[in-house]
């Protein structure tokens, strides 16, 4: 594929003898052409070497400026492709990759830019405080790479990307990866690139072919008992479970570790020692579960992840793509679960059109099934443990007097009852959580989204403070918009989102109570298609129901 010997013989050195689908398509239009390309891949399909390798072959060493931006969404992608872009350049003797980041000391970073950088990996608002402070110089970058720019768009880092890319020579070559193509990402192409050429490999938010999707139905209380189920039927599970808030995710997190499994939470209130930390422990897998928001979630690349959980389906349901595409990678086999409510059930053939895969939906197991499935995990366990018999050999006699009055029947059962009577005990009454007819609890628990501790409850339920904006049916504005502009203009996406009502003119929206001061300040010179947009609080009538107000012109 053009590739220099020092490249081949690294990545020789970490195992790659086939290159993936989207590595055939980019590479060699990389060398062959100067034109700009859009690449539409899952995650997970090897765009890291796609991009990387061609980079780093095309780099001039000896020229000390920086020739290669790659931009990603989060911390953990950037360190990710600066290691994976430092391996594939491992006998490439003088190329200096510099990663920088938020949440790491900005002079440290300052001083690895000083000391040289031909090629930057960077998150988009560490990367522009950079630029501003003239500390990274990208006048003379000849490749820019946008990576999972879908993402980086939803974490609301436009602005930071106009700002980056204006300051870019127009003689850059551009390449763009997303997993999907929305308006937005669209218009950065359409912007800052030309005349892209488009490879698609695969079909857009389809499904990995190696995963497989199953969903149990369970009542909304029932939700955090299924996935305790679902967790002992699995006892050799590596999975992440997303859930939508970063109240419920440490409610989970705190829950499973009380309960005796390998868990923790990732979210956005972490310190960024925290945060690493946890990562490391799940890295290790000395964590089994890691539950998490998808935002925290966000540039996770790990390896051999068996099970992707959906604690709750995320409101946009292309994201599910995004969760599920983290497992089944590199040819492996890997399941996405579904723990879903009854009026969460419509949303199953919405996603199935979406990522064109079929889910199965199974029975929650029972108590006796998980029983009979740890009970032969233990079995096959000390049928296969390896018995070191010198180390063991001066215990032997001691252990054989002491048990010799017990028949091997007797010492079989004792051992499998030491390990085994918890499961046991936990499971003897324990009640079946498969579907049953809906009653009175399910219908108040499904009226906010099926989860008692969820953010979407009914119109004029207390703690939630309502919203007017000046912007309607008329100005092409729907429910994902207005949710997109309270994320982009407060830079959270864990805000308690509660009812939108679009009027032709006018519209309201829901926020919890306490994130009305945090949305109220962040609305100043937002625009939505050019138009200003207006942002107030809904006045009363004397009936004390919320009114609309006028639109201004």
């Amino acid at each position: 594929m053009g590739l220099s010997p020092d490249v081949l013989k690294s990545i020789d050195e970490l195992g790659f003898t086939k290159p993936t689908p989207i590595q055939e398509e980019i590479i060699p239009l990389v060398f062959e052409t100067e034109s700009d390309i859009v690449g539409l891949a899952q995650t997970g399909t090897g765009k890291t070497a796609a991009f990387g390798l061609p980079i780093i072959e095309q780099t001039d060493i000896q020229n000390q400026s920086v020739q290669a931006l790659i931009l990603a969404p989060t911390r953990e992608l950037c360190i990710q492709i600066s290691k994976d872009l430092q391996n594939y350049s491992k006998h490439k003797k003088g190329l200096n990759v510099v990663p920088v980041y938020g949440g790491a000391n900005t002079d440290t970073q300052i001083r690895a830019l000083k000391n040289g950088a031909h090629i930057i990996v960077a998150t988009p608002g560490r990367m522009l405080d950079l630029i501003k402070r003239k500390a990274a110089k990208i006048a003379r970058v000849h490749t820019v790479v946008l990576d999972e720019a879908d993402e980086m768009l939803n974490m609301g880092f436009r602005e930071e990307l106009n700002g980056i890319l204006e300051k870019t020579p127009d003689t850059k070559r551009t390449l763009l990866f997303s997993a999907t193509m929305p308006k937005e990402v669209a218009r950065i192409a359409s912007t800052y690139m030309d005349n892209p050429v488009e490879i698609t490999v695969g079909k857009q938010n389809a499904g990995a072919e190696n995963v497989r999707h199953i969903y149990y139905l369970v009542h909304a209380a029932d939700r955090y008992l299924a996935l305790k189920r679902i967790a002992d039927m699995n006892p050799d599970i590596y999975g992440i479970v997303f859930c939508r808030t970063r109240r419920e995710t440490k409610e989970v997190a705190d829950k499973l570790i009380k309960d005796g499994y390998n868990a923790d939470a990732l979210h956005g209130e972490l310190s960024q020692a925290q945060r690493d930390h946890v990562m490391k422990r799940f890295r290790e897998r000395s964590l089994q579960m890691l539950v998490a928001t998808d935002v925290a979630a966000r540039g996770i690349d790990v390896n051999d992840i068996s099970h992707i959980i959906n604690y709750n389906l995320p409101d946009e349901l292309d994201i599910y793509t995004h969760r599920s595409g983290r497992t089944g990678r590199a040819g492996k086999s890997g399941l996405s679960i579904v723990i879903a409510n009854y009026r969460e059930k419509s949303r199953i053939p919405q996603i199935e059109k979406i990522i064109r895969k079929k889910f199965e939906k199974l029975p929650v197991p029972t108590g006796a099934e998980i029983c009979k499935k740890q009970l032969f995990r233990l079995i096959d366990r000390m049928e296969n443990v390896k018995v070191d018999e010198a180390q063991i050999a001066p215990f032997m006699d001691t252990v054989n007097k002491k048990l010799d009055w017990l028949s091997k029947e007797e010492i079989i059962k004792r051992f499998v009852s030491l390990e085994f009577n918890r499961f046991l005990d936990y499971y003897k009454n324990a009640p079946d959580l498969n579907e049953k007819p809906e009653n009175k609890r399910d219908k108040r628990d499904s009226r906010n989204g099926g989860n008692r501790n969820d953010s979407r409850r009914r119109k004029g339920q207390g703690g939630y403070a309502r919203f007017f904006i000046n912007l309607g049916k008329k100005d092409g504005v729907a429910p994902k918009n207005i949710i997109g502009m309270i994320n982009d203009n407060t830079q959270d996406r864990d805000i308690n989102i509660g009812d939108i009502d679009i009027k032709d003119n006018f519209s309201f929206f829901e926020v919890g109570e306490k994130y009305a001061p945090k949305v109220m300040n962040s609305f100043h010179d937002s625009k939505f298609k050019g138009q200003r947009v207006i942002v107030e609080v809904a006045e009363k009538d004397v009936g004390g129901r919320k009114k609309g107000k006028k639109k201004k012109k």
